[in-house]
């Protein structure tokens, strides 16, 4: 009998109809929309890396070597890149490391998307490997968790801000890790810059999450999240599953992971992790109740023939997958490279879902994108597919508003870069303020930033006006 490798991951290599299954073109030239093609690439890509120029595509499509083969160091970036690593882009990464936030760590199937003759533009690139030259200092008003939910914590495990979904967060690890990580404050272990107290899945300390969801009616919906439910056991996915479907009330799960994005391999190769999953997800459709994954994709760039088999055998299972996508400077944020995508993601079956204006948390504010820009986006997105699979743009008000509709806030001012949003079904009449990136501002909203003589008063008295 053929093992998941050879029917699958093979294909890449041997059958050269995988990467042209769906060649297809949209055109609206007429509407200024640009021109979408559906095929997806079914070359050694790998093998361009000097490091895996010998690697099969049986070997490259195991989420196993996949696993063991990440690049965690700069170090190894050298070693995988050979010659393809230039002293002046070796040292500006050592820089980059020296003040992000996040750790490093990619797959290798992820590390080989990057061109890497022209790594500093490159989008991919430029989510997970950041460089020092890039890096801007961080806004006066980030925080380390923007989106305050230690302060909605439950349980040590469980955050509970809206009324009827709560997030879970059984671990801190995850198979990669993102410059723009929301979580960088506790995800990934402790880098040059911070010190985090992450965790792995520990079974035996979820059962006071399991009962405060038992006492609390009111939630119907939970958010399995991170870190990376990918890096999950089997009997963790089937414990967390099949004892929040026998709740009563929960009505829906979500598993969060970037795995499909960034190590697709683990969908088509861990029979126990999809056995698992498969097993929720039939258990939730004989209850009547939804399961489903909830994944990560910011460019068309991140999509492959092996995307395409991923998904196959997700649709297959029949499991459901949506998209969260965050808007990041230089990556996503033109109209074309978030049209593309989208339509891209739709055609496989992956629902596009949110696009969310970047948090401000540190380290990142190289990578924000102003509010007036999102807003821009999300009116040149509508129509241009069908409602359900437009995502909505939001911005995450600071503080622990939640989830707002990026044109949504009550006031802005484009000068100072100052938004003001409210949350009333969330969080009654307070206010909540999101601040553009300064070096996006014009020159009399910079002139304001970059005097610090009184700044917190002058920022009091405008909220005070807003309110």
């Amino acid at each position: 009998m053929s093992s998941p490798v050879e029917k699958g991951m093979l294909k890449c290599e041997e059958d050269p109809q995988v990467s042209k299954r769906a060649v297809s073109s949209v055109s609206g030239k007429e509407l200024g929309l640009p021109e979408v093609s559906y095929d997806f690439r079914g070359d050694r890509f790998w093998r361009k890396i000097p490091g895996w120029g010998e690697v099969t595509a049986a070997e490259f499509g195991d989420y196993a070597w996949q696993q063991r083969n990440s690049v965690t160091s700069l170090s190894q970036v050298g070693k995988v890149l050979g010659p393809l690593l230039t002293d002046p882009l070796a040292k500006d990464i050592e820089a980059g490391l020296e003040r992000t936030p996040m750790n490093l760590r990619m797959t290798p199937y992820i590390f080989s998307l990057i061109d890497w003759e022209n790594a500093v533009d490159d989008p991919i690139r430029k989510q997970f490997l950041p460089l020092g030259s890039q890096f801007l200092d961080d806004h006066p008003c980030y925080m380390d968790d923007s989106l305050d939910e230690d302060g909605h914590k439950a349980t040590p495990y469980l955050i509970h801000r809206y009324p009827d979904k709560v997030l879970f967060l059984p671990i801190t690890l995850c198979p990669v890790y993102c410059s723009y990580c929301t979580r960088s404050r506790v995800v990934g272990g402790s880098t040059a810059v911070k010190s985090k107290s992450t965790y792995g899945a520990k079974t035996g300390e979820w059962e006071s999450t399991f009962q405060y969801l038992r006492d609390h009616s009111e939630v119907e919906d939970v958010v399995i999240s991170g870190g990376d439910a990918f890096l999950l056991r089997p009997e963790q996915i089937k414990e967390i599953g099949m004892t929040l479907l026998d709740i009563p009330h929960i009505r829906r799960i979500r598993f969060a992971t970037k795995g499909i994005a960034i190590m697709p391999m683990k969908i088509l190769t861990d029979e126990k992790w999809m056995a698992a999953l498969e097993l929720v997800s039939q258990t939730g459709r004989e209850r009547m109740k939804e399961v489903c994954i909830h994944t990560h994709f910011s460019t068309e760039g991140e999509m492959t023939s092996w995307t395409l088999l991923a998904m196959q055998e997700l649709v297959n299972r029949g499991i459901t997958v949506r998209n969260q996508s965050v808007l990041i400077r230089g990556v996503n944020n033109e109209f074309e490279v978030m049209y593309r995508t989208i339509k891209k993601l739709a055609y496989l079956n992956i629902q596009p879902y949110y696009i969310y204006v970047h948090d401000m948390v540190p380290g990142c504010e190289h990578l924000r994108t102003t509010v007036a820009e999102a807003c821009e986006l999300s009116k040149r997105l509508q129509g241009t597919i069908a409602g359900f699979n437009t995502p909505r743009v939001v911005c995450d008000a600071p503080g622990g508003g939640g989830k707002r509709e990026v044109s949504s806030f009550e006031s802005y001012d484009r000068e100072l870069g100052i938004s003001t949003w409210s949350a009333p079904s969330v969080r009654g009449d307070q206010k909540f303020y999101y601040y553009d990136p300064i070096d996006q501002l014009t020159e009399a909203g910079q002139k304001f930033w970059a005097d610090q003589n009184g700044l917190e008063e002058r920022l009091a008295a405008m909220k005070s006006e807003t309110r």
